[in-house]
C-alpha cells in the first residue's frame, strides 16, 4: 500500500524530480514544495502520513524548526529528513526536532522509500553505517587545528604574549628589553616563563610550536611591533615670583625713599 506523503526540499527541482519518482512507484504525494515560513503550515494543513524534509545545512541552527512545529501540532505525521552526510550535531539535531529518520541526498530511491515505511510504522529509519559513523566522530572527535594553539593562548598573559611574538621574530633578549621598555633581566624572566608554560625547552622549540598550533597568528593581532613613543611633556607654566618660591608671602610695597 502507498504512502501519503509530502516531500519538502531546498530545491524545488529535486522536490518535484523526488515526487514524481514516487509516484511511479505508487505512492500518493499530496505536495512537492520548497522550505519557506509557509511549509510547516503546508504539511500541518494537509497531514501527510509522512513528510520528506531536505535540507543542504543539517547542522545549521533553526533548520529543522519547521519540524519541532510539525511534531507539535501534527504528531502522528513522521518526518524524514533527506540530507548530506552530516555531523554527529546534524543527525542529534534532526532527531532531537522530533525527526523519524534521516537520509542521505545520494541515497537510490528504494532506500528513500525503506525509509518512510520504517517511519510510518513508528520505528527508527537511519542508515546502521551512517549511525555508526556519527558515533564515531562523537568518541573520537577530531582535533581542530586551532584548538591546541586557543589552549596554549590562554596560558600566557598579555605581556607574555608580545615576549612570545618577539621570540618568533627572532629578537633576543636585548631588543626584547628595549622593544618593550623593560630591564633584560625583566625580559629573560618572561622569556623564561613563556617556555615554562608552552613546555619546550628552547627560544626555537616556542617559535616552531607557535606556528605549528596557530597561537603565532592569533598572538600577533593587536601586539605592537614597536616601542610606542612616550607623549611629549605639557608646557610648563610659568613659575611663582620668587618669593613664593620661598614659601615667603609677599610683602606690602615698600615706601619712595626720601632724598
Amino acid at each position: 500500500m502507498g504512502v501519503r506523503l509530502m516531500v519538502v526540499d531546498d530545491h524545488r527541482l529535486l522536490a518535484e524530480a523526488l515526487a514524481s519518482a514516487l509516484k511511479l512507484r505508487g505512492h500518493r504525494v499530496l505536495a512537492a514544495a520548497a522550505p519557506s515560513a509557509g511549509a510547516a503550515e503546508l504539511v500541518i494543513s494537509r497531514a501527510p502520513e509522512v513528510c520528506l524534509l531536505g535540507t543542504a545545512s543539517p547542522a545549521e541552527p533553526g533548520v529543522f524548526d519547521p519540524v519541532v512545529r510539525i511534531k507539535r501540532e501534527r504528531p502522528q505525521v513522521a518526518v524524514v529528513v533527506l540530507g548530506p552526510v552530516p555531523s554527529p550535531l546534524g543527525i542529534a539535531a534532526a532527531f532531537a526536532a522530533g525527526a523519524s529518520g534521516y537520509v542521505r541526498h545520494n541515497e537510490r530511491i528504494e532506500g528513500v522509500e525503506r525509509a518512510m515505511m520504517k517511519a510510518r510504522a513508528g520505528e527508527a529509519a537511519v542508515d546502521p553505517q551512517l549511525l555508526q559513523g556519527a558515533f564515531t566522530e562523537l568518541l573520537n572527535p577530531a582535533v581542530q587545528p586551532d584548538d591546541e594553539g586557543a589552549r596554549l593562548l590562554q596560558l600566557l598573559t598579555p605581556r607574555e604574549v608580545e615576549v612570545l611574538v618577539r621570540v618568533a621574530e627572532g629578537e633576543d633578549t636585548r631588543l626584547i628589553a628595549a622593544g618593550m621598555g623593560i630591564a633584560p633581566s625583566t625580559a629573560r624572566t618572561h622569556v623564561q616563563r613563556v617556555l615554562m608554560k608552552l613546555g619546550v625547552g628552547s627560544r626555537l622549540e616556542a617559535a616552531a610550536l607557535a606556528a605549528r598550533t596557530g597561537l603565532l597568528d592569533r598572538a600577533t593581532t593587536g601586539v605592537p611591533a614597536q616601542p610606542t613613543a612616550p607623549p611629549p611633556a605639557p608646557p610648563q607654566a610659568p613659575g611663582p615670583p620668587p618669593g613664593l618660591q620661598r614659601g615667603l608671602p609677599p610683602g606690602p610695597p615698600r615706601p619712595p625713599t626720601a632724598r
